[in-house]
């Protein structure tokens, strides 16, 4: 079925199915006329050849979401899962690709044609004026810190593991471990975490918390929960949810419970937490308002629009339960 059918169909001209289906500007067709040809589309089972539209405009109906070489986790899933939804209803496709060293940016968008790109973290300033200059919006949200100001949405993780540590000191604990996690690929979400844990110790005038690799091994869990109660270690700050559960069931396999032995505290309020044994306080962050404004910001640059608000980076939120 091609557009010709349709402009058979609807009875009018092969130019007017084409200014109907790419909203050509500056073209007044008439609203009547609109509903014949997108009628006669319906009625025919006619679908748009992507490909040829991308080489008709210059870009595909996909918008490019370059993920860094992280593991997946809950909270990337739920982006990728609102980007999705945000898009479909605007007639887009979102292609996620993990980006490694072996394969440049520039082969894949270059490759793709993408509406828009939009990135968490890492892209190179001389990357982004070429897709830009390309026609190519980029659209970034980072998880490192960064100046206001510079165009980028950023997360604080400096805030996130400040909380943390203000939370146990709160309940009165002085000496503080922080559980790290063996993948060196989370180091950019892990390191800043860390910072804001010893800031806030420091600010509050306590030992930099011990830290020690906690990996998703009950018996090396056991084995870092009883070299920190021998240090007088009451605390524990977990890089994230998971790594909160390897160290709760290595202090059950060690005799230990928490809080009595070991206070412990976790980041995302994965939907698990509230089940883990005891019930996980953690530090919830507002994923879905990141989701939210990428998947508005992309609509807005494409159709030529400024940048809405940015969320408020301090939409930290933390989530007590019995853990710590």
């Amino acid at each position: 079925m091609t557009a010709a059918d349709v402009a058979r169909e609807a009875g009018v001209s092969q130019a007017t199915v084409s200014y109907v289906l790419n909203d050509t500007p500056g073209q007044t067709i008439p609203e009547r006329t609109r509903e014949r040809v997108r009628s006669a589309m319906e009625r025919l089972g006619y679908t748009p050849h992507a490909a040829a539209r991308a080489l008709r405009t210059g870009r595909s109906d996909v918008v490019l979401f370059v993920v860094p070489d992280w593991p997946l986790g809950p909270s990337l899933d739920t982006i990728i899962e609102r980007l999705s939804d945000g898009f479909e209803d605007r007639g887009l496709s979102l292609l996620t690709r993990r980006v490694r060293a072996s394969r440049p940016l520039a082969e894949l968008w270059r490759t793709v044609s993408p509406a828009a790109v939009v990135t968490l973290e890492g892209l190179d300033a001389a990357e982004v004026r070429a897709m830009e200059d390309a026609g190519v919006p980029v659209i970034s949200a980072a998880v490192r810190e960064r100046r206001s100001g510079d165009g980028v949405l950023a997360t604080s993780q400096l805030l996130v593991g400040a909380l943390q540590l203000q939370h146990l000191a709160a309940t009165g604990h002085v000496r503080t471990g922080y559980a790290s996690p063996g993948d060196p690929r989370v180091a950019v979400f892990r390191d800043p975490r860390l910072d804001g844990a010893r800031s806030a110790a420091f600010e509050l005038g306590l030992p930099d918390p011990s830290d020690r690799v906690v990996p998703p091994d009950v018996d090396a869990a056991a084995r870092a929960a009883l070299a920190w109660r021998a240090e007088g270690v009451t605390a524990v700050c977990a890089y994230n949810d998971e790594v909160a559960f390897a160290l709760l069931a290595g202090m059950r396999a060690a005799g230990l419970r928490a809080p009595d032995d070991l206070a412990v505290i976790g980041v995302d309020d994965i939907p698990l937490a509230p089940f883990a044994s005891p019930p996980l306080t953690t530090v919830s962050t507002d994923v879905e308002a990141l989701a939210a404004y990428l998947a508005t910001a992309v609509l807005r640059r494409i159709e030529g629009r400024p940048l809405p608000a940015a969320p408020r980076s301090e939409a930290i939120t933390l989530v007590v339960r019995a853990s710590a």
